[in-house]
C-alpha cells in the first residue's frame, strides 16, 4: 500500500480489488505498492505499518492477489523502470545497500537485476527485486561466491558499486561483443595500439551520449545520491590506467575485460535463477529467463506457456546447467544470421521442427544446443503445439534483449556511428 499513510483514509471494497484514497499523501507508486498487501491487514501510520510492509515471511501468508499475479505486477513496474526512468531511479530503486551516512550503494547482484530483466526465481517466495524510498523490502541474495571480477576494481575493497561505477557498466555493456575491436581502434585516437587516459575518458562521454540510460544522468543529483566523484573518475578508470592514470590500456586486455564483463553479467543472471545453490537451474527458471525480455503487452501470454512446464512431464523435472544457459547467450549475440537460416528454412520448408533449430545454430553459428534447451525454448514458442516453431515471436523476444541490454537512444546514430564520429573530431 502507500509507505506513508496519516489521516483521512477511505477504504472501498468489491470482490474484485479496492480503491484506496489518502487526503493527506498520495503516491503515484501506490497502486504497485498495493500488490504487496497482505489481506485482512489494517492500515496505520507510518511506524505501524512498517512492521507489516513489503517484507515476505517465512511462513506463507494470505494475500488479496494469488503470488504469480503479484510477481506479474512488478515484473512489469520494474521493467518499466529499466526501460523509461533516469539511472539515477534505478540505481537507486535496485541498490539494497545504505551506509549511515546515507551513501547508496549496489552489490553485483543489483547491478544485473538493474540491468537484466529477471523474475524472482521459481522457488522462491520472493514477488519483486527493489524497493521505492521509505520501504523495505529484504534484497534478493544470490547464494554464489563472492565476485573476483568486481573485486578487481573495487578501490576501497568493499564488494560494493558507486553510481559512478554503475554508469560506466551500462556504458561499457552497450557494446555488442561483435564491436568490442572497433570499439578500441576508435578509442585510439593517435593509432598507437594502445589507450591512454584521457583518448578513453573523451569516448566514454561521446558514447554516453549515445546510451538512453547513461546519458540522462545528472552525476546522482536528482534523488540526491552522494557522489564523491564524477562518473570519469570512477574506479575503472583507475583500474585500467593505475592511480597516476599513466598507465596505458591495451586491445587484449580492454577487448579481454569487455568478454569477462558481459560473462560476469550472465553468472549472476544464472545465479539469480539457481536459487538453491543446485548448480542447475529448473526448466521453468530458464523458460522465464528466456521469456523476461518481451514486450510487456506479450509477457501475459509467455508466461501463461511456462507456467503449463509444471504440467509437462517431460520438462517439469529437467535441470539446465551454466554451460546451457551460456550457450544459448551465445545464439543471442548471433542472432542476424541464426534468424535469416531459420526464416529461409521456414520459408521454404513451411515447418522448422526441434532438429532443424539445432543444426541451424550449429552450422550456421557453430553454437551447440541441448535437447533439454531446445524442448523448452519449442514449448514456450510453439504456440499451436504443432511441433512447429513460431520463429517470428522467438526472435521479437531475443532482439528485444539484445536491444534493450544497449539501450541505444532512438535519435542517435549508433555505436560506431558515434565513435567514427569521435575519432574525426
Amino acid at each position: 500500500m502507500l509507505r506513508s499513510v496519516s489521516t483521512g483514509v477511505l477504504i472501498a471494497g468489491s470482490t474484485l480489488g479496492f480503491c484506496y484514497f489518502s487526503r493527506s499523501s498520495f503516491d503515484s507508486n501506490s497502486w504497485v505498492s498495493f500488490a504487496d498487501a497482505p489481506n485482512g491487514a489494517t492500515w496505520a501510520p507510518d511506524s505501524v505499518a512498517d512492521q507489516f510492509e513489503h517484507g515476505i515471511p517465512d511462513k506463507k501468508s494470505k494475500y488479496l492477489f494469488g503470488e504469480s499475479y503479484r510477481r506479474r505486477v512488478f515484473f512489469n513496474y520494474e521493467k518499466r523502470i529499466r526501460l523509461q526512468s533516469p539511472p539515477e531511479k534505478v540505481f537507486d530503486y535496485f541498490a539494497s545497500y545504505r551506509t549511515p551516512e546515507g551513501d547508496v550503494l549496489m552489490t553485483p547482484g543489483d547491478l544485473m537485476r538493474a540491468l537484466v530483466p529477471v523474475f524472482p526465481p521459481s522457488g522462491s517466495n520472493r514477488v519483486r527485486e527493489g524497493s521505492l524510498r521509505g520501504e523495505w523490502v529484504k534484497p534478493g541474495e544470490l547464494h554464489c561466491p563472492p565476485s573476483k571480477f568486481f573485486m578487481l576494481f573495487d578501490t576501497n575493497n568493499d564488494g560494493l558499486i558507486s553510481f559512478p561505477e554503475y554508469i560506466f557498466f551500462v556504458t561499457l555493456l552497450s557494446i555488442p561483443e561483435s564491436s568490442f575491436s572497433v570499439a578500441f581502434k576508435m578509442f585510439d585516437l593517435d593509432h598507437n595500439g594502445e589507450i591512454d587516459r584521457e583518448e578513453f575518458k573523451k569516448v566514454m562521454t561521446l558514447m554516453r551520449s549515445q546510451n538512453k540510460q547513461a546519458a540522462r544522468h545528472r552525476d546522482g543529483l536528482r534523488l540526491g545520491l552522494k557522489v564523491a566523484d564524477p562518473v570519469e573518475n570512477g574506479g575503472l578508470v583507475e583500474y585500467f590506467f593505475g592511480q597516476d592514470g599513466k598507465t596505458c590500456l591495451k586491445h587484449d586486455t580492454f577487448v579481454q575485460f569487455l568478454r569477462d564483463l558481459h560473462e560476469e553479467i550472465l553468472k549472476l543472471e544464472f545465479s539469480h535463477y539457481d536459487y538453491k545453490v543446485h548448480g542447475t537451474i529448473s526448466a521453468k527458471d530458464f523458460a522465464l529467463s528466456l521469456v523476461a525480455s518481451a514486450d510487456i503487452s506479450d509477457i501475459s501470454k509467455l508466461l501463461d506457456r511456462v507456467d503449463e512446464i509444471d504440467k509437462e512431464s517431460h520438462l517439469k523435472d529437467v535441470r539446465i546447467t551454466f554451460e546451457e544457459f551460456k550457450s544459448f547467450a551465445e545464439l543471442r549475440k548471433k542472432l542476424q544470421p541464426f534468424s535469416l537460416a531459420i526464416f529461409s528454412y521456414g520459408k521454404v520448408n513451411g515447418v522448422l521442427t526441434k532438429k532443424d533449430f539445432q543444426r541451424a545454430a550449429s552450422k550456421v553459428c557453430e553454437v551447440s544446443l541441448t535437447d533439454n534447451v531446445v524442448d523448452i525454448i519449442f514449448h514456450v514458442f510453439d504456440t499451436n503445439r504443432d511441433g512447429s516453431l513460431s520463429s517470428d515471436e522467438f526472435v521479437k523476444v531475443v532482439q528485444r534483449r539484445e536491444r534493450d541490454e544497449s539501450q541505444p537512444k532512438a535519435e542517435s546514430k549508433g555505436l560506431i556511428s558515434c565513435l567514427l564520429s569521435c575519432a574525426a573530431k
